[in-house]
């Protein structure tokens, strides 16, 4: 497995996030930042030359090295100043109260522990500050849902721990966050795989 997770599944991550539809998705979701922003789940950097020029820094985590090098090579050239962090969502390697936003785009369907993560968003959120993501989910059809968890314990095995059944707005709303704005709908593909959730929160 350690072969496949570090040399062919971030050109497969990067390929298969790299997808044309999901650039709409991207744009909103950074739309709204500013200042310092941390982004969990950087992966190859996708989202860097989208930012708005109300941003500051970019703080970009990832758990792979792989593909973190090549986020640092998309970061080149671009106005923000970037850093990027090999580590994982569950524990920050940064202060408490030091960011003014935090992007997740397609990142909470892979960490191990959601509600570790959350909290840890908490903890290095400014109190105004506010947390943008978009994210992939259970759908609301029970039929999509018996797919989405029949699906997910094979998928999460070679897509890097993804899973297609977790509930994105519940697991926001009941870890810290009150939920401002939330959008939801299919992308185009498969059902149980493109369900989406788009949103913003904010610490109560």
């Amino acid at each position: 497995m350690r072969f496949y997770e570090k040399h062919i599944l971030p050109g497969l991550t990067h390929l298969t996030m790299g997808q044309e539809q999901l650039l709409p998705y991207r744009r909103r979701a950074v739309s709204g930042a500013k200042g310092r922003v941390l982004e969990i789940g950087i992966g190859s950097g996708l989202n860097l030359a989208l930012y708005p020029d109300a941003v500051d820094q970019i703080v970009g985590v990832d758990p792979s090295p792989e593909l973190l090098n090549q986020a640092a090579e998309a970061s080149q050239g671009l106005t923000p100043t970037t850093e990027m962090i090999e580590g994982v969502a569950e524990a920050l390697p940064l202060e408490d109260r030091s960011v003014d936003c935090v992007i997740a785009t397609w990142t909470l369907c892979s960490v191990s522990e959601p509600e570790k993560v959350l909290a840890e968003i908490q903890r290095v959120l400014k109190p105004d500050g506010v947390f943008r993501f978009v994210e992939h989910g259970t759908a609301p059809e029970p039929s999509v849902q018996r797919w989405q968890r029949w699906l997910t314990p094979a998928w999460k095995r070679c897509a890097g721990n993804c899973h297609l059944d977790r509930q994105t707005d519940t697991l926001v709303e009941q870890n810290g966050f009150r939920m401002e704005r939330l959008d939801t709908g299919y992308a185009k593909g498969p059902k149980p795989f493109v369900f989406m959730y788009e949103g913003q929160a904010r610490l109560y």
